[in-house]
């Protein structure tokens, strides 16, 4: 298993200090772009999409989760029960939950990258919303993708990952923890081309930018 942790640090040894490779100082904090939505609704696909699009501008950080490597199309870093509860207890989450028998934890290095000016991109769990507004406070923007329950029904059953009660059981959860136009949260309709979702992301983007100039 790779520490992410060591593996930055070693890499840092390696290369030599180079104002190309040295860290960016400022005194304007990073965005966490919050991705939230539920199972199916593309996610995993938009970010991926947002990490091939903005290479220089975006860091995506990988949640550490008690899931097994290559399990579901998160790109997540797979530990151990008892690393997890190790790390937690070290103090190495900025955020950390418990849903459908796993554990997930997000690390702090997310809080020295928001620190250094960085934005970051993070998928996120709606029951923990409340969670992240306290831990990163005005940086955080929350971004709900949105799709049809007949759209999310097809991509449910298309993937074929889960049985039918567990289908229902994820089209209920899409509609209790659905998240209304509340204040400070951004939506994206991604029913269609996953282009066209990365360009509403943009838009978000454009207008925080204009917001802070």
């Amino acid at each position: 298993m790779i520490d992410v942790l060591n593996l930055e640090a070693s890499s840092d040894a390696s290369f030599s200090s180079t104002p190309s490779s040295m860290p960016r100082m400022t005194n304007t904090k990073g965005k966490l772009y919050y991705i939230v939505g539920p199972s199916g609704a593309g996610k995993d696909t938009l970010i991926d999409a947002i990490r091939a699009e903005f290479p220089e501008d975006i860091i995506v950080a990988h949640r550490y989760i008690t899931r097994p490597f290559g399990a579901g199309g998160e790109n997540h870093i797979a530990i151990s029960e008892t690393e997890y509860f190790s790390r937690q207890t070290k103090g190495l989450f900025a955020m950390s939950w418990q849903a459908h028998g796993l554990c997930y934890g997000v690390g702090v290095e997310v809080k020295s990258w928001l620190n250094s000016g960085f934005s970051v991109v993070l998928n996120g769990s709606r029951a923990e919303l409340n969670q992240a507004k306290q831990c990163f406070g005005e940086g955080l923007v929350p971004i709900v993708v949105n799709v049809s329950l007949e759209v999310l029904r097809e991509r449910l059953e298309s993937r074929g990952r889960e049985s039918a009660q567990e289908i229902e059981r994820r089209l209920k959860r899409a509609t209790d923890f659905a998240i209304a136009s509340q204040q400070g949260c951004h939506h994206i309709d991604n029913s269609g081309d996953i282009a066209h979702s990365v360009d509403q992301f943009r838009q978000v983007r454009s207008k925080l930018e204009e917001a802070k100039s």
